[in-house]
């Protein structure tokens, strides 16, 4: 496993990090297979399945040494019926990381994340609540989520006035969803935060598992609403001749995609989640991969006018709670 700075913190975190937003059976193999791959970084979130993602991260990592762990966790999403059970309001803030504290069995979270932007809570007060939060060492870093690049570039002198080192942000990126890159990864690279790229393999599109008229109704994919739009079968067609390329570079199809996302010089790590421990170490595998341009150049052209580059598809829900 290789390791990359964290923006311009002198933060180290592993190029693949793993996401645990799924609780499955097999979460605690998968854990314990991305430890053995050297695997230091992990996500989760405070209104994951009601908080048991948290709770069951901690129960697999809980055999490891904590100095060692990169942990992030998130708050923006509904955690409870109350008005105030989501957002970024200062007692929001607050009340959920303790909560997240308690469940993840730590006394600090690594990197906070603010997981969308809410339009409802001034800026001001979200890092007025963060600044708190890194004073009492409850947080050492914050970070966002699907934010704008109008977003950051507001929050950036905000933090900086409150001593808050707002150090990543983590925008879906993968070879066919590339919308941050036109703005926000640009303006994240001045800044000196860095990316921790969510959604690589497309909802598993990009694994080559899914097939023009072979999409098993009970997948992940067909099940996501998310991911709909991306079962065309023209779609399905090419990523199917990107297996060409995987080949010649002796990858597989997800290791080509986690790889193709690490190439952009303002990603620090790839999250991605896994079903199977066996999983896990095959993707592991993608750090440190080197593609060549021609490699590249075969990959653009075979996806062509499939890859999405709006950057007003960076979106926030316009209210919360």
């Amino acid at each position: 496993m290789d390791y990359r700075r964290l923006g311009a913190s002198g933060l180290s975190v592993s190029e693949i990090s793993y996401g645990n937003w799924l609780t499955h059976p097999d979460g605690a193999e998968c854990v314990q297979a991305a430890l053995d791959a050297g695997i230091t970084t992990f996500h989760t979130a405070a209104a994951w399945d009601g908080g048991a993602a948290e709770e069951n991260l901690a129960a697999a990592l809980s055999h490891a040494r904590r100095d060692d762990l990169v942990l992030c966790t998130g708050v923006f999403w509904p955690e409870g019926p109350g008005v105030n059970d989501a957002g970024l309001s200062l007692k929001h803030l607050t009340t959920s990381l303790h909560g997240s504290l308690r469940r993840l069995r730590t006394d600090y979270v690594d990197v906070y994340q603010l997981l969308r932007f809410d339009y409802r809570t001034p800026l001001e007060e979200t890092f007025l609540a963060l600044s708190d939060l890194v004073r009492q060492g409850k947080i050492l870093y914050a970070g966002t989520a699907e934010w704008t690049a109008e977003q950051l570039l507001e929050a950036r002198p905000i933090a900086d006035r409150h001593g808050v080192p707002l150090v990543a942000n983590q925008p879906h990126y993968s070879m066919l969803w590339r919308v941050a890159e036109a703005q926000v990864m640009p303006v994240c690279e001045r800044a000196g935060i860095g990316q921790f790229a969510s959604v690589p393999l497309a909802q598993g599109v990009l694994t080559g598992k899914y097939r023009p008229g072979e999409i098993p109704p009970d997948s992940r994919a067909a099940k996501a609403g998310d991911a709909r739009p991306l079962l065309l079968p023209d779609l399905l067609e090419r990523v199917g001749m990107l297996r060409g390329v995987a080949d010649e570079a002796g990858l597989t199809m997800a290791q080509l995609a986690l790889a193709w996302t690490l190439q952009h010089n303002t990603v620090a790590s790839v999250v991605t989640g896994a079903s199977t421990a066996a999983q896990v170490t095959e993707n592991a595998k993608a750090s440190g991969v080197v593609l060549d341009l021609d490699a590249l150049t075969r990959i653009d052209q075979l996806l062509g006018s499939f890859v999405q580059t709006d950057p007003r598809l960076t979106w926030s829900p316009p209210a919360t709670g």
